[in-house]
């Protein structure tokens, strides 16, 4: 970074900008208040303009109704300008009115501002114990020798069967108040900037995608080639250091057992007497809730990558359509001008004008067409007993059935899969069932399916077989 870069910087940088804007207390002042304080994100235009609404009661209060003469509106339009890009304007797939997030650039800015008020306890041991855990599991898993990790895993465990004597000879160690508190601003500020990190990371995968549309906006290579670019694109997308860590995070956060661990942890924190006394404790125990809605809006801009690709693919092949219909247009209509007046000597050739020769013994010979009866006599049937059984033996799937199992075994955990939800309520109409569970899983935003993950269901037949099915897998989470 020397002088040209960090003038640069000044001159073009969106979170500059706001630092230098007219405005930029009330800007930063309403982010803290809508999205960083709540941590809160996809929020509707009508909730943040009654939001920015409040805001700009109190001030005018306080400093006149001349302080802030505009709308709460166009305050949120101009901040949500191209050339502003303070915060982001979008719409979601089946919904008229625009929603709104904070930029990762301002809230760095909203970020810093806080860091600027200073703090009554700043946590330096907890950090220095992050430092050696996070680089011991980097030597550690790093190392190649076994001889070397043997001999760290016994040290390892030399180390624990010494703290378990201790413990039965009475000397337990507990953490003391301080400490507690510095592991716990700890814990909350590395939840904030995982949270914060979101927004990053879903920029990040809008400016890849913007990248390949521009890319296939100014292709002019054969159709081939196209979608061989596509394919590698999206392969670079889902392979990069971004989309690797991004989605070990989401595989991390969707594991059944370790979901139950963390929050039976976060539960067991607060209980902590040294932290009774915090303001901000109850927000400890929802902190896996409030990753789970921004990760799946990064999850569903990840999504919408391929789909914004394949559009794009089928405007330029109608692109294409169009063109060919346009050239065979314009040789009919030339064709049709030089019709009643043709130029005088050859002014078309046809390229292998050739004779088609049909030889008459290849020809089949008359063949006669049969005749069939029909015998249209209606024999009326005797008095027998017939069996109506397969007339009734149709069966309807009642989702709102399966909905109410999945809803029954949400009700006792954050999320369940579909082998525990027929675990709990047992399959009694076969493979339609299944399907109809799978048909939930696509149509709702609750569920996910994992086709890197197999299950194996079983049910019951009426004559006591057992019918077994390798299905992907399903995830039913709770609706927060």
């Amino acid at each position: 970074m020397d002088y040209y870069a960090i003038n640069a910087l000044r001159e073009n940088h969106a979170g500059w900008s706001l630092l230098r804007a007219q405005n930029a207390p009330l800007a930063i002042s309403f982010f803290m208040v809508a999205f960083t304080g709540p941590n809160q994100r996809d929020i509707g235009r009508q909730d943040l303009i009654d939001t920015l609404d409040d805001v700009l009661f109190g001030l005018r209060e306080t400093y006149g109704e001349d302080k802030f003469p505009r709308q709460a509106s166009e305050y949120l339009d101009d901040w949500a300008a191209p050339e502003r890009a303070w915060l982001r304007k979008y719409y979601v797939p089946g919904q008229d009115e625009p929603r709104y997030d904070l930029t990762a650039t301002a809230e760095d800015v909203v970020r810093w501002v806080e860091s600027l008020r200073g703090r009554d306890f700043v946590a330096t041991q907890s950090r220095l114990t992050s430092i050696f855990a996070v680089l011991q599991d980097l030597v550690r898993q790093s190392e190649t020798d076994p001889e070397v990790r043997l001999a760290e895993l016994q040290r390892q465990r030399d180390g624990i069967d010494a703290e378990m004597q201790r413990i039965r000879d009475g000397h337990v160690r507990v953490m003391s108040g301080p400490e507690a508190l510095d592991h716990f601003q700890q814990l909350t500020t590395l939840a904030k900037d995982l949270l914060s990190d979101f927004r990053e990371v879903e920029q990040n995968f809008r400016k890849l995608d913007r990248q390949v549309r521009e890319q296939i906006a100014t292709w002019d290579g054969t159709q081939g080639e196209l979608l061989a670019s596509i394919f590698a694109n999206q392969q670079d997308i889902s392979g990069s250091i971004q989309g690797r860590t991004f989605q070990g995070f989401w595989d991390y956060l969707m594991s059944p057992q370790l979901r139950t661990e963390l929050r039976d942890l976060l539960q067991r924190a607060t209980q902590i007497d040294a932290l009774a006394k915090l303001d901000n404790l109850h927000a400890v125990v929802n902190l896996h809730q409030d990753w789970l809605p921004a990760v799946e809006q990064t999850q569903a801009t990840v999504r919408q990558l391929s789909q914004q690709m394949r559009r794009l693919l089928d405007d330029k092949v109608f692109l294409e359509n169009k063109r060919i219909m346009q050239l065979v247009r314009s040789i009919e209509a030339g064709a049709l001008a030089t019709r009643n007046e043709p130029p005088p000597g050859v002014f078309m050739e046809i390229a292998a004008q050739s004779v088609d020769v049909a030889l008459p013994f290849e020809r089949p010979l008359y063949e006669p067409s049969r005749r069939i009866m029909v015998d249209d006599v209606v024999v009326a049937a005797n008095d027998v007993e017939v069996d109506a059984g397969a007339l009734f033996s149709q069966f309807h799937v009642d989702t709102e059935r399966l909905k109410s199992n999945i809803d029954a075994v949400l009700a006792e955990a954050e999320q369940a899969t579909l082998g525990e939800v027929t675990g709990a309520y047992p399959i009694s109409q076969g493979l339609a069932e299944i399907v109809a569970y799978f048909q939930l899983a696509t149509e709702s935003d609750w569920a996910s399916i994992n086709p890197q993950q197999d299950q194996q269901l079983s049910w019951q037949l009426p004559d006591g077989s057992t019918r077994e099915a390798t299905v992907e897998q399903i995830i039913f989470v709770r609706p927060a």
